[in-house]
């Protein structure tokens, strides 16, 4: 006969391995609720890049009809820059003489969007180089990696960087100095095996910020913006009224008090 020691522990055994089954299975019914969210997640993105290649098509002729007013706007993407409060340190005085020449800036996705994009600068026939076109080719392959080329500037003689120097590397991200040629950008490029995390800031921002609305900074909207809401911030008391207004009734009640 089993003494009451053994059967309680023998019952505990039986009860644990009940509840490590249970917990089993659970997870597996989890696991196979997650990949059905995945799939659903999977066939979400792929119905958003076919909206966004859709749309893309559609925007081309209306960034082209941008572009051809644009020219007709003189020192517009030289004064949009100047204007932009990060690419406007990457301009120096030698660089705004070249700009003068830019007659069109195009940011081109890939038909298939996720595996790439072009940034064109278009210029005039101009003193400092020989090309009428500079291009940044961004592409991201499937393996998680990128490459990135640019155009090879042909400076004619007695022009070229006078101000290049080395980009300044933080972490995966590339950040520019104060003091770096522009043009030292196009030559910033890097090979196929590069790991998709780097980053390239100035890519980024013509990309994301500048490209879509440039009209924003030709009119300096975006200070004007910053502007009216600093003068809101300060005119307004902590309740949201205006502290002249609470200064002047204050003054009313302390003259009826005197009356």
């Amino acid at each position: 006969m089993m003494d009451k020691g053994k059967r309680a522990r023998v019952e505990e055994d039986d009860g644990s391995e009940q509840l490590d089954t249970e917990l089993v299975l659970a997870i597996e019914k989890l696991q196979e609720v997650q990949d059905e969210l995945e799939k659903v997640n999977e066939e979400a993105s792929d119905k958003v890049l076919e909206v966004e290649q859709k749309y893309n098509e559609i925007r081309r002729p209306v960034y082209s009809k941008r572009n051809e007013i644009i020219q007709t706007i003189p020192d517009f993407w030289l004064t949009a820059f100047l204007s932009h409060p990060t690419l406007c340190e990457l301009l120096s005085e030698e660089d705004q003489k070249v700009f003068k020449y830019l007659q069109s800036l195009d940011v081109e996705d890939f038909k298939d969007v996720k595996s790439g994009y072009n940034i064109t600068f278009s210029f005039r026939p101009n003193p400092h180089f020989e090309n009428t076109k500079l291009v940044k080719v961004f592409r991201f392959y499937d393996e998680g990696t990128s490459s990135v080329t640019g155009t090879h500037i042909q400076w004619k003689d007695g022009m070229g960087m006078t101000n290049g120097a080395l980009l300044e590397k933080d972490g995966n991200k590339r950040s520019f100095l104060s003091n770096i040629s522009f043009f030292k950008w196009f030559s910033d490029t890097h090979s196929k095996d590069t790991p998709d995390g780097m980053h390239d800031e100035v890519a980024e921002i013509i990309k994301e910020d500048l490209w879509p609305n440039p009209l924003k900074y030709f009119n300096n909207e975006a200070d004007d913006d910053e502007y009216e809401d600093e003068d809101d911030a300060q005119g307004k008391g902590v309740d949201g009224f205006d502290e002249e207004d609470e200064l002047e009734d204050e003054d009313d009640d302390d003259d009826d008090d005197d009356s």
